[in-house]
């Protein structure tokens, strides 16, 4: 008998899922069997992944949503729930930031944006996804925080603080629906090459340097390799892992 997927069978919503670690998510679930409902605000990019995985024969569907945006949240449940039928795990990945600025120049409205889609649309996702695996036996949420979630890494501050607070509301939301049969777990992703980082390292060019040699095996991430921890702790393989900070992060908050 063929070994099944690690994710066989299960309905798994991804945010941020148009580039990086979220891309690459919704490509290695997939591959495991996953049934996958992507979510992210750029359709064009949706629609090529989505296809690329019906191409290679899985199973996705996507939704143009902002995280930022509860009712957005709520759609993309919906979507899973009318298109496959059950919502069994989540990947909530959707971040943003900026470098450079020092926190007595940054004005409100880069605070809000940062705070807002790294912690409010953690917050957004989560109140959507409980609610429904309440209603069918439970499920696994994994929350996308960053080695700036326990340590000062030299990334914004309102960034270095919404992280932090990912891991809390994981936490907190562990805690609370233990008994109910939901698991939440974050990762403290190391530097990572995606957009984003590109993004950064353009800004910023110096961060490269501390971003690499800060970590024991000196360098970016391949999105992939965080993909696979987060397909683990979506799968019933981590059955008794809730509540966890999961490093992946090349050792650098061994140090």
């Amino acid at each position: 008998m063929p070994a099944r997927g690690l994710l066989h069978g299960k309905t798994v919503v991804i945010t941020g899922a148009s580039s990086g670690i979220g891309a690459a998510a919704a490509r290695l679930f997939a591959e495991e069997e996953g049934r996958v409902v992507l979510a992210a605000r750029r359709e064009d990019r949706l629609r090529r992944i989505v296809d690329g995985i019906r191409a290679a024969g899985g199973q996705a569907t996507a939704v143009v949503a902002d995280v930022t945006r509860a009712e957005d949240m709520r759609a993309v449940v919906r979507t899973a729930l009318d298109t496959f039928g059950s919502l069994d795990a989540a990947f909530n990945n959707a971040g943003w930031t900026s470098t450079g600025t020092p926190m007595h120049l940054m004005d409100d409205e880069e605070y809000d944006r940062i705070m807002d889609v790294n912690a409010r649309g953690v917050w957004n996702a989560m109140r959507a996804q409980v609610a429904v695996m309440l209603e069918h036996g439970g499920g696994s949420i994994v929350n996308t925080s960053s080695v700036a979630g326990v340590r000062a890494t030299g990334a914004s501050a309102p960034y270095i603080a919404a992280k932090h607070a990912v891991i809390g509301l994981s936490r907190a939301a562990a805690d609370e629906y233990v008994k109910q049969g939901v698991r939440v777990n974050a990762i403290a992703v190391g530097s990572t090459r995606t957009e984003l980082m590109d993004q950064v390292l353009t800004d910023t060019p110096a961060l490269l340097g501390p971003f690499t040699e800060r970590a024991m095996q000196q360098r970016l991430a391949d999105p992939e390799e965080i993909a696979q921890t987060a397909a683990w702790l979506c799968s019933d393989r981590s059955s008794f892992t809730t509540g966890a900070v999961i490093p992946a992060d090349g050792g650098w908050t061994a140090r």
